[in-house]
Formats: structure tokens, C-alpha cells, sequence
């Protein structure tokens, strides 16, 4: 790698302040926006909402810092990828707090989040998804194929994963999918249809990270987890023979797994 010359450096310091700025002032902004935000609250939800959004834009800033770095100076700002990273983590953890981290959930049991949101149209709720999916992909494009957070990103998708399921609220969208004379129904279609991918990705992606790095049993169980979470799904819509098809790939997966723990115990 070429020496990076000081008037480079110089160049790029000038370069950032402006990123800089925005970057504290949405610092300090979610400081006072947490200050203010308490639970049980009537606007708890919507500000979780904003801040994740907030998060969001803060993680593009950041990744922004890295392209001007590869641009200016032809080094990548390794710091500022990292906190893209950390940030994308808060913009989850705020999710999570309005709808349950729990992958496997039944929708029963999220009937009373959905209720808490039910002021929060699906339109909105989808772009939120949409755009910290794109922001999750660019910030893994930045890092690069041969990255030490490869694998910690099955983790964040995987966590990504599960919010975008859970805020999808199946009461409304199991009648909206099958009408097209709902002004939802298009949303519907390409949210529940994302959601299904998001599954079905994150099953994979936990099902090559216990065979190809951890051998962790958590791993594969987490991979079986997603697809009982698709199945769901599938039964929710009616989709009864890709129901019964996920839930025979998770027994056959299951089987794998306590057949791979036994064989472990035994050596």
C-alpha cells in the first residue's frame, strides 16, 4: 500500500468536517430523544422509529467517511466501518425494544405490539425495513468478501431478520395479500415476500456459519429457528404445502445437528 502523503491527509481532514458535524449532532440528538423516551409512553413507539431511522442516516454518514477515505487517500477507514457497524446494532436494538427480539415468536404472542403500533402504517414500516436492509448490504459491501466481521454479519442480518418479521403485522396482512382492491395490498405483497427471502436467507446463512466456521449448536438451532419462522408464515397464508416442505427440512436439519452433537460427544 502507497504511503499516504500529509497534504492527502490534510486534504481529507477538511474534506470530513461537515460529515463530521452531522454525525454529533445525531449523537446528541438521540441523547436527548432517549432522555425524553420512556416506556409505556403514547409516542414510545414512534420515537423508537425515528431513532432507528436516525441510526440509519448516521450509518451512511459513516460509510460516506470510508468512500471519501478510498477516494482522497486509496485507504480504507477501517474506524469508520466499524461504527457503521455498532450504529447498524442500535438501529436493531431500537426495533427490537417496540417489537421482541424472539425468532420463533407465535403471532399470538405479538398481537399486543402490533396493537401498540397499530397507528404506524405498513407503508412507513416497510421503507424503515427496506432502507436498513440497503444500509446492512452497502456496509457489508464496504467491508469487503475477506472481512474479520464476515460471520458477524450473519448475525446482524439474522437480527434484522427477525424485526422485519415481527413488525409485520399478520392480523391486516394475511387479508390485504389476497385483496387487490386494498390500498395495502401492493405494500403487503412485497413486504410479506421480502420477509419470506429475509427467512430463508438467515436460515442458510446460520446453517453455513455452524458448518463452514463455529460448529456451534446455537448456530444450527438458530438456522432451524428461521425456518420454524417461515413455516409460519407459510401456514398464515394459507401455503400449506411449502409449509409441510420447511417443516421436514427443519426436522432433517434438527437431525443433523443432534447427530453432529452426539458424534462430538462420543470422541
Amino acid at each position: 500500500m502507497a504511503k499516504v502523503s500529509e497534504e492527502s491527509r490534510l486534504q481529507f481532514g477538511e474534506a470530513i468536517i461537515p460529515y463530521k458535524e452531522k454525525i454529533n449532532g445525531l449523537l446528541e440528538k438521540e441523547k436527548t430523544m432517549l432522555n425524553s423516551t420512556h416506556k409505556g409512553d403514547i409516542d414510545y413507539e414512534n420515537k423508537k422509529l425515528m431513532l432507528c431511522e436516525d441510526m440509519i442516516y448516521l450509518c451512511s454518514l459513516y460509510v460516506a467517511l470510508n468512500s471519501l477515505s478510498l477516494k482522497m487517500m486509496d485507504v480504507k477507514n477501517n474506524d469508520a466501518l466499524n461504527d457503521a457497524r455498532k450504529i447498524l446494532y442500535k438501529a436493531i436494538i431500537y426495533l427490537e425494544d417496540i417489537v421482541t427480539d424472539i425468532i420463533d415468536v407465535s403471532y399470538g404472542d405479538l398481537t399486543d405490539y402490533w396493537e401498540r403500533l397499530k397507528n404506524v402504517s405498513i407503508h412507513r414500516r416497510f421503507l424503515i425495513v427496506r432502507k436498513l436492509g440497503l444500509a446492512i448490504n452497502i456496509l457489508k459491501d464496504a467491508f469487503g468478501d475477506n472481512s474479520k466481521w464476515k460471520w458477524s454479519f450473519v448475525e446482524i442480518e439474522g437480527r434484522f431478520t427477525t424485526v422485519a418479521k415481527n413488525i409485520l403485522d399478520m392480523r391486516n396482512s394475511t387479508k390485504d395479500y389476497f385483496d387487490p382492491n386494498s390500498n395495502d395490498y401492493e405494500t403487503t405483497v412485497l413486504f410479506v415476500r421480502l420477509v419470506e427471502n429475509l427467512l430463508s436467507e438467515s436460515a442458510n446463512a446460520y446453517r453455513d456459519k455452524y458448518e463452514l466456521s463455529t460448529r456451534r449448536i446455537d448456530d444450527m438451532k438458530n438456522a432451524i429457528k428461521y425456518l420454524l419462522a417461515q413455516r409460519k408464515l407459510y401456514v398464515a397464508l394459507g401455503k400449506s404445502e411449502l409449509a409441510e416442505e420447511t417443516k421436514k427440512k427443519a426436522v432433517v436439519w434438527k437431525d443433523k445437528m443432534d447427530a453432529d452433537h452426539k458424534k462430538g460427544l462420543s470422541n
